[in-house]
């Protein structure tokens, strides 16, 4: 999704994807690579997106692959000094938002790394969440 790929390259080196959530469908659906359950709804889904943009460091994408309303993003970044190796498949709605957002990273020492940090950013991720759900109503 290349309205997708041009905010996070636009945004990646502030450490805020504010915003984000204008791109993003109410009902979208988030899976992590370090998560067993999927995350549903904007709020979270937001609050997550601008996680990952306070851990990941020296974010890139080098390659995207489009077909109709499905996107795979292949990026790369470093985490703790950690490289990590990853891909965002998107899946957007007829109005173009996006509806599932699911990313893979490799290698396994990447996804530990990226683990750690997800997670102690998460109570930040979950005032963040709390906050945007709070402001909606």
């Amino acid at each position: 999704m290349k309205a997708f790929r041009q905010f996070v390259e636009s945004n990646i080196a502030s450490g805020s994807f504010a915003g984000v959530e204008e791109l993003l469908a109410d009902d979208v659906v988030f899976r992590s690579p370090i998560a067993h359950k999927p995350y549903p709804g904007k709020a979270i889904t937001a609050a997550i997106l601008n996680g990952v943009s306070r851990v990941f460091e020296d974010f890139h994408y080098v390659d995207e692959i489009e077909q109709d309303d499905r996107s795979a993003l292949v990026f790369e970044a470093q985490v703790g000094g950690v490289t990590v190796h990853g891909c965002d498949f998107i899946t957007t709605d007829d109005d173009g938002l996006i509806k599932e957002f699911t990313v893979m990273v490799r290698p396994m020492s990447g996804a530990q790394a990226l683990m750690n940090a997800m997670e102690a950013e998460f109570p930040q991720i979950e005032a963040d969440a709390i906050a945007f759900m709070e402001a909606q109503r």
